[in-house]
């Protein structure tokens, strides 16, 4: 695979290691321009999880006034990936692809205002990839939960991905 597609590639000067969320999150944040554009931020990437914020703007809402459907899975795909990189910062060099397989979406309650995505990775899984050596392909399981500004819960979605090192 080029090197200019790789997955790592994006994250290229930072050493594996002692990650620096920080830096990752700068860098992370750049990284898918509709995202950008629709305003969607990531404010948090750990080694556990990601956040990433909708801002309460007119334009992400829908003909009902709440956030829109489209928006909520961005920021929960965003949050997604994002927690990816956290989970595998210490070997972030050796991922040539990520790639979002299948999602599924539930709408518990309508979302009003600023809503926060907070994903996850499947922890066992992220284990079994940090250890692995050589060129590999691996299965994740994800998920993100949606909150709005009062915690409440108004959409869950779960993702599976296709990943693999070099």
């Amino acid at each position: 695979m080029p090197e200019s597609i790789r997955f790592a590639a994006a994250y290229a000067g930072l050493a594996d290691g002692t990650p620096d969320y920080e830096k990752l999150r700068e860098i992370s944040a750049t990284l898918v321009p509709f995202g950008n554009h629709a305003g969607i931020e990531i404010t948090e990437i750990g080694p556990e999880y990601a956040v990433t914020e909708i801002p309460d703007e007119p334009h992400l809402t829908n003909h009902l006034g709440t956030v829109h459907a489209g928006a909520q899975f961005l920021a929960a795909d965003i949050a997604g990936a994002a927690a990816f990189v956290g989970a595998v910062a210490p070997k972030l060099s050796r991922v040539e692809l990520l790639v979002l397989r299948t999602a599924t979406s539930a709408f518990r309650k309508p979302a009003t205002g600023r809503i926060r995505a907070t994903a996850t990775v499947d922890e066992r899984e992220m284990r079994r990839l940090l250890a692995s050596e050589g060129k590999q392909r691996f299965d994740l399981d994800g998920k993100a939960l949606l909150h709005d500004s009062a915690g409440v819960l108004v959409a869950k979605f779960t993702f599976e991905y296709v990943c693999t090192l070099d």
